[in-house]
């Protein structure tokens, strides 16, 4: 039987690197971002390109997902990474709303406009993962706005793991710290601005209080949620799980 798989933001960084490893585990996967021609140079990149299907959508909009998702029938899994990053500050140019309403409010509203072909698909287990970030747990200055969308994520896993544990639905929600994505190279340009110094500079200090000295590759963010919506986990839901190359030790 096939297994559907929905990826959210599959159009570039760690969501282009999920689609591909869960290709390469043969799941069947609906793409959706807001960038076609981002989302078919990703399916281009996939095992078996041919069975994957491409959708654009805003996430900040339920009638778009609707319609995003009007060509399945069941699914076995959600991956949610899609957002947005950036800093914010208090005003008439405040990007506070567009941040929440795309991280928070937006990946609430694709989980429960994919929960009823979660609860049609018949397998034993289903999978909802959640891309969130380090900087749910960290406070950065200029950041309120990303900061709080990540941490909100969190409690929507904590309380959707146990709301839907009898539709035997797991949900968890990684954290990822520095990775080598367009977001992160932008992310570093805008410190090294702040600090007047060199992007090479700029990393040399960003990487002082992450233990192994290092940004992840996307790579492996894949990976770990290639193994946390695999059929061989059944046991982990409700969790948050880092994945910072020691940046964060709880």
């Amino acid at each position: 039987m096939t297994a559907y798989v929905v990826v959210t933001g599959a159009g570039s960084g760690i969501g282009r690197c999920i689609a591909q490893a869960l290709a390469e585990q043969d799941f069947s996967l609906f793409l959706l971002g807001r960038n076609l021609e981002s989302l078919e140079t990703t399916k281009k990149l996939l095992k078996n390109s041919d069975q994957h299907q491409c959708q654009t959508c805003d996430i900040r909009k339920p009638d778009e997902i609707r319609q995003a998702l009007k060509n399945v029938s069941s699914l076995y899994g959600l991956i949610a990474n899609a957002g947005i990053g950036g800093e914010n500050q208090y005003g008439e140019q405040d990007r506070w709303k567009e941040i929440m309403d795309t991280n928070l409010t937006g990946t609430y509203q694709t989980i429960q406009e994919c929960l009823p072909f979660l609860k049609k698909n018949s397998a034993p287990f289903k999978k909802i993962i959640i891309i969130s970030s380090i900087l749910a747990r960290l406070g950065v200055p200029g950041y309120s706005g990303y900061c709080a969308s990540k941490a909100g994520l969190l409690g929507l896993t904590r309380s959707l793991a146990a709301e839907l544990s009898n539709e035997r639905i797991l949900v968890n929600a990684l954290c990822p710290g520095w990775v080598n994505t367009d977001m992160a190279q932008e992310g570093l340009q805008g410190f090294a601005d702040a600090l007047n110094v060199s992007k090479e500079e700029a990393y040399t200090e960003a990487m002082k209080p992450v233990p192994l000295g290092k940004m992840s590759k996307p790579e492996e963010i894949a990976q770990f949620v290639a193994y946390l919506i695999s059929p061989e986990q059944t046991s982990i839901t409700g969790q948050t799980l880092d994945i910072n190359n020691g940046a964060l030790m709880p």
